[in-house]
């Protein structure tokens, strides 16, 4: 477990913009082989692309209708050529095994060490529902 970082105002928290997104395509991105290049249907009429680093854990067709949650408001830059307006939030969980292993040869922990799980909701809710 990593330890946290110093604390941040209730002011600055609550200019990040938690929303419900639904993954309407998802695709192994061109030109880097941890991204999957994803499209979500965030509540508005154009939607939006995340670059998400991802690919070692999920195969893209089985996230096709998902809901995630995003930040919103994360300033849109390029990502190896492709256009990332936003970001996906997931939990890493070290896998028991692989902590004393990778620790030991001081290698940084990868899909073989660790999941990578999608923050998503248990009950499904119009996609661009604000997170609170």
């Amino acid at each position: 477990m990593s330890e946290p970082l110093a604390p941040i105002s209730y002011d600055l928290f609550s200019k990040i913009d938690f929303r419900v997104a639904t993954i309407r395509a998802a695709e192994a991105h061109p030109n880097a082989d941890k991204l999957l290049k994803i499209q979500l249907d965030d509540g508005t009429p154009q939607g939006r692309q995340v670059c998400a680093g991802i690919r070692a854990w999920y195969d893209p067709s089985t996230l096709i209708g998902k809901q995630v949650i995003i930040v919103a408001n994360l300033e849109p830059r390029q990502l190896r050529g492709e256009m990332s307006s936003g970001m996906i939030l997931a939990a890493s969980d070290l896998r028991e095994l692989a902590v004393v292993t990778d620790l030991v040869e001081g290698a940084k922990p990868g899909p073989d060490a660790r999941d990578v799980i999608l923050l998503t909701v248990d009950k499904s809710v119009k996609a661009g529902s604000k997170v609170s």
